[in-house]
């Protein structure tokens, strides 16, 4: 599921390891820094070293494939706890080993009550970045800390280049998961933001069991949806967050005014806690297309790839079920091209709910609680993971408020044959 989050207090992770192999010879260094002397030649070029690249090189681990040059630039030497990935799925995934803590029952919770959801056979997971980190740096791949400016692809290879035009590598293919807006403006367009502070207390205070996917009873913005989660690590330890859906994101003192309140209202005492990591961050939601393939050998991943839910701005399982299609694909000898994040039904179906929230045709809360009221919590996880069949979406789709959706339905309609 869920939305990568970066934080401000990130912490030293394992370090890297890499064999120029394009060359035949040991590096010497873990990472090449700066401008190389020519290009590396690689077979995949990894544009971009960040939660979507590292899942790759993750899984071309496990595949072993030992004859496959892979090259990594960025920027910046991906480690340490800069991000957290909250997702469900089904137990038994290679990922387990990485996670710092899952659940099998979450709770949702409105003004009304709280419903306590049995997510079996699947369950919800918390996976923090540095061990996904470190397990990406055991991989055999030249490692290359420079900017990405240029992706030039002639149809045969595709050439990066650093922003002054320096080549730094030469590859028959290129995973590009840098961030960059849709292809057009979406007909709607919000935000997932949020800010979260990690908790830490002297004595027990947190549910280690039971974790808290959505707490509505936030105050409600004008237009959008407000809600509180709270992911505990150990009874001492949590992730407590407010996240809204909405067109624009909030002041850092209006993040920190919400956190307290909400803290307030799950009676923790924030002046007798401490606050050992903040995390923030912004998530498209748009019914905007993202441009998956922009040249014949360049593929985007991560949210630049579409794979971002535009209903929720969940990413994290999209992006791990790329990465596995991407690895299984090299080790047959195939192009490393994964399939569409979503189906097109799925894509139809959120530009149509996104309307309906922005229009005020829905009451947010309301709407997500009867999607859980009326359907089995496993169900609609699978949706929003992109998972479902045809007719588990029209039993869905029934359950929402009918009228309402029409009329975003027939206004959706009618806003796709205007921009034609």
């Amino acid at each position: 599921m869920r939305r990568a989050r970066s934080s401000s207090c990130a912490t030293n992770g394992g370090r890297s390891r890499s064999l120029d192999r394009a060359r035949g010879r040991d590096v010497g260094a873990p990472w090449q820094a700066g401008v190389v002397s020519s290009p590396v030649e690689a077979d995949i070029v990894l544009v971009g070293g960040g939660g979507a690249a590292s899942l790759v090189l993750a899984e071309l681990g496990r595949e072993h494939l030992p004859g496959v040059r892979v090259a990594v630039v960025d920027p910046v030497l991906k480690r340490g706890q800069d991000r957290t990935w909250a997702f469900w799925g089904s137990p038994g995934s290679a990922l387990d080993p990485l996670l710092s803590a899952s659940w099998d029952d979450v709770d949702v919770v409105t003004p009304a009550g709280r419903r306590v959801l049995s997510l079996r056979p699947l369950r919800y997971a918390m996976l923090r970045s540095a061990p996904l980190y470190e397990l990406a740096a055991k991989t055999d791949a030249v490692r290359i800390t420079a900017a990405a400016g240029t992706v030039l692809d002639d149809g045969e290879r595709v050439v990066v280049s650093d922003p002054d035009g320096t080549p730094l590598v030469r590859a028959a293919w290129a995973l590009d998961s840098r961030p960059r807006p849709p292809r057009r403006a979406g007909r709607t367009n919000w935000l997932q933001h949020f800010r979260g502070w990690w908790l830490e207390a002297d004595r027990p205070v947190f549910d280690p069991d039971r974790a808290v996917l959505m707490d509505f009873r936030t105050p409600q913005p004008a237009r959008g949806v407000s809600f509180g989660y709270v992911l505990p690590v150990s009874d001492r330890f949590a992730l407590v967050e407010y996240t809204e859906f909405s067109p624009a994101r909030l002041t850092s003192p209006e993040y920190d005014r919400a956190l307290r309140a909400y803290a307030d209202l799950l009676r923790l005492n924030v002046s007798e806690l401490r606050v050992r990591e903040v995390e923030d961050g912004v998530i498209p939601m748009t019914d905007g297309p993202f441009e998956s393939r922009p040249s014949p050998r360049v593929v985007r991943l991560g949210t630049a790839g579409g794979a971002t839910r535009p209903s929720t701005g969940f990413t994290f399982s999209a992006m791990s079920r790329q990465a596995v299609q991407v690895a299984r694909a090299v080790a047959a000898g195939r192009p490393p091209v994964p399939d569409p994040p979503y189906p097109g039904r799925h894509l139809w179906m959120d530009a149509v709910q996104l309307r309906a929230l922005d229009r005020g045709l829905v009451d947010g809360v309301a709407f997500f609680d009867r999607l859980f009221e009326r359907n089995p919590a496993s169900l609609v996880l699978r949706f929003l993971d992109g998972t479902t069949s045809v007719g588990e979406d029209l039993r869905l789709m029934s359950s929402t408020p009918l009228l309402p959706m029409t009329r975003a339905a027939a206004g959706d309609a009618i806003a796709r044959l205007r921009s034609r």
